[in-house]
C-alpha cells in the first residue's frame, strides 16, 4: 500500500491524533448531551441524573474507541476481546462507575498500540467531563428513619421534626404509630446522622427512646 495515500480515521503522527482529539471528543459530547438532556414529554417517568451522566460520557467513550480503531480491523477484534474480559463481580450502585471502566480499557489501548496522544487527551477530557457533570449531582443523603420513644412517641413527633429542621433536613412522614415514626429523611451530605441522633435523644431525658438510620439508594425509592 502506497504510504503516502492518506487513509481515513487512520492518525499518522501526534499532531493528528491531537487535533482528532480536540474535535472529535468535545463534538462527541455535545451530541451525547443533546440526546440525554432532551426535552421531557408530559407524563414520562422522570429521568434519573446518573443515567442522563453515563449517556453523556457513554458518547466520549465511543468517540475514543473508534479514534482508537481507527481503519484497523486487527484493534477493533482486540477491543471486543478485552472487552469481554471485563467481569462485574460486584454490584455497582453508579452506572458512571461502570463506563469509567470502559474508559480506561481505551485509554490502556490507545497507549498500548503507541496512540500516546490520543490516550492523554482522552484521559483528561473524560476526567473534565465527569468532573462537570458529577458537580450538578445534589450533595444529599436519603435515609430511612426510625424513631421510637414508647408511649410518647406520637406527642414527641413536633420535636423530633423541629430537630430535623434545625439540621436543614428534608423529610416525609411514612408511618406515624403509637410507638414509633418512620421517616424518610434528605440530609445535606456533610451533615453527621450522630449529632442528629443526639439532639432527638435528647429530647427523652430517660434514655429510652431509640434512633435508627437505614441509608437508601435514591433509584430505588418508590414516587
Amino acid at each position: 500500500m502506497d504510504p503516502s495515500i492518506d487513509l481515513p480515521g487512520v492518525m499518522d503522527n501526534l499532531q493528528e491524533e491531537v487535533l482528532a482529539s480536540l474535535i472529535r471528543l468535545p463534538l462527541a459530547a455535545l451530541l451525547g448531551a443533546v440526546l440525554a438532556l432532551r426535552p421531557r414529554r408530559r407524563g414520562t417517568p422522570e429521568r434519573q441524573p446518573a443515567v442522563v451522566q453515563t449517556q453523556i460520557v457513554l458518547a466520549v467513550v465511543g468517540s475514543l474507541i473508534m479514534l482508537v480503531v481507527g481503519a484497523s480491523l486487527a484493534r477493533a477484534f482486540g477491543i471486543v476481546g478485552a472487552a469481554n474480559l471485563i467481569r462485574y463481580r460486584s454490584k455497582i450502585e453508579d452506572p458512571k462507575d461502570a463506563v469509567v471502566m470502559l474508559c480506561a480499557l481505551s485509554v490502556g489501548l490507545a497507549s498500548g498500540v503507541g496512540l500516546y496522544g490520543l490516550a492523554l487527551i482522552g484521559t483528561l477530557f473524560i476526567t473534565l467531563c465527569l468532573w462537570v457533570i458529577e458537580g450538578f449531582e445534589p450533595q444529599t443523603r436519603l435515609f430511612e428513619l426510625t424513631v421510637k420513644m414508647g408511649d410518647k412517641t406520637l406527642d414527641m413527633r413536633p420535636k423530633i421534626e423541629e430537630a430535623l429542621r434545625r439540621f436543614k433536613s428534608r423529610y416525609e412522614i411514612r408511618t406515624a404509630a403509637e410507638d414509633a415514626l418512620v421517616y424518610m429523611v434528605t440530609t445535606p451530605r456533610l451533615v453527621k446522622t450522630d449529632r442528629v441522633s443526639n439532639a432527638i435523644m435528647e429530647l427523652e431525658p430517660e434514655g429510652k427512646g431509640s434512633v435508627e438510620w437505614n441509608e437508601k439508594s435514591k433509584d430505588k425509592i418508590p414516587k
